[in-house]
C-alpha cells in the first residue's frame, strides 16, 4: 500500500505517518524508487497509535505501550502502570484547569463590562506574583 491509502485507513495525516516513521514507530518497505511500501501491519501499528495519541498518552508513552503490545509475555501490570500515570497526569490537568475556570470566572463577575477603563481582569493580569 502506499502512504495515501494508509493515511485513509489508518486515518491519520500523511505528515504524521511520515514522523511516526521518522522516530521509528514503523518501518515500511522501500522499493527501488525509494516510495514506501506499507503492510496490513504498518496500518495496524498506525491505527493504534493514533489512538493512543487520541487519549493524550505521549510519544515517550506510545513507544512503551506498542513495544508491549508487540510483547507476547507482557504482564499487563506495566501496561496499567502506563496507563494509570496518565490517568493521574489527566487528573492534574482537569485540577489545574478547574482552577483557572474559577479565578477567571470569578474575574469576569468582577467586570463591569462596560464603558469605564477600570478592570478587574486587566489589574489581575498585572499583578505581580
Amino acid at each position: 500500500m502506499n502512504i495515501g491509502e494508509v493515511a485513509k485507513l489508518a486515518e491519520l495525516p500523511i505528515k504524521t505517518i511520515r514522523y511516526y516513521e521518522d522516530i521509528g514507530f514503523i518501518q515500511p518497505k522501500r522499493s527501488a524508487n525509494g516510495y514506501r511500501s506499507f503492510r496490513q501491519s504498518d496500518v495496524h501499528k498506525l491505527a493504534f497509535l493514533g489512538r493512543a495519541r487520541s487519549l493524550g498518552f505521549s510519544i515517550e508513552d506510545c513507544r512503551a505501550l506498542l513495544h508491549l503490545y508487540g510483547d507476547d509475555t507482557r504482564a499487563s501490570a506495566d501496561v496499567k502502570r502506563i496507563a494509570q500515570e496518565h490517568l493521574t497526569r489527566i487528573d492534574a490537568k482537569v485540577k489545574e484547569l478547574q482552577t483557572m475556570r474559577h479565578t477567571l470566572s470569578h474575574l469576569i463577575e468582577a467586570c463591569a463590562g462596560d464603558d469605564r477603563p477600570s478592570c478587574p481582569i486587566l489589574s489581575d493580569l498585572a499583578t505581580l506574583t
